[in-house]
């Protein structure tokens, strides 16, 4: 079985995103993420995959979608939450978004790399907090406002057992 992170920024308000983007423009974030998610398989839903600049180099790209007919260049399609860990078929599997592809797998996430933005933008996509009763902290690194960009933090959450 994989182990499965949850890799996502999330505002105050728990917003995640804006007009399929995100609402905030943070270079510490995007190097974060390609840290923590490089030669991992990525699960997304197409949204999400459709958002992205391109394919993104040295991870592949799993995309969520309950279209069968759906393809892109480069992704690979999973029909459903099995479907797509099968797919992924190693040890680790980076879960990058959407709202509704967090909420599929949270019930079997073993980690999640949470980037804390320490703001509240307006957003039209929401993400609820992790329960403290089933998440506990395993490290924070903070990280404070500067050249316009709002404060936020690298939090790593482990599951309780």
């Amino acid at each position: 079985m994989s182990i499965i992170t949850l890799v996502v920024a999330r505002a105050e308000n728990g917003v995640i995103g804006k007009g399929g983007g995100l609402p905030w423009r943070l270079s510490d974030d995007l190097k974060h993420f390609k840290a923590v998610t490089m030669g991992t398989p990525m699960v997304m839903g197409r949204k999400t995959f459709e958002s992205l600049p391109g394919l993104l180099p040295g991870r592949r790209h799993i995309v969520l979608t309950r279209n069968p007919e759906w393809r892109a260049n480069g992704a690979e399609m999973a029909a459903d939450v099995a479907g797509a860990i099968e797919l992924a078929g190693g040890p680790r599997l980076s879960v990058i978004g959407g709202a509704e592809i967090f909420r599929l797998f949270l019930p079997l996430a073993d980690r999640v790399e949470l980037t804390e933005v320490h703001s509240r933008p307006e957003g039209d996509t929401f993400l609820p907090g992790f329960d403290p009763r089933h998440w506990k902290p395993l490290g924070r690194e903070a990280h404070p406002a500067r050249e316009g960009q709002p404060a936020f933090s690298f939090v790593t959450l482990g599951r309780k057992n």
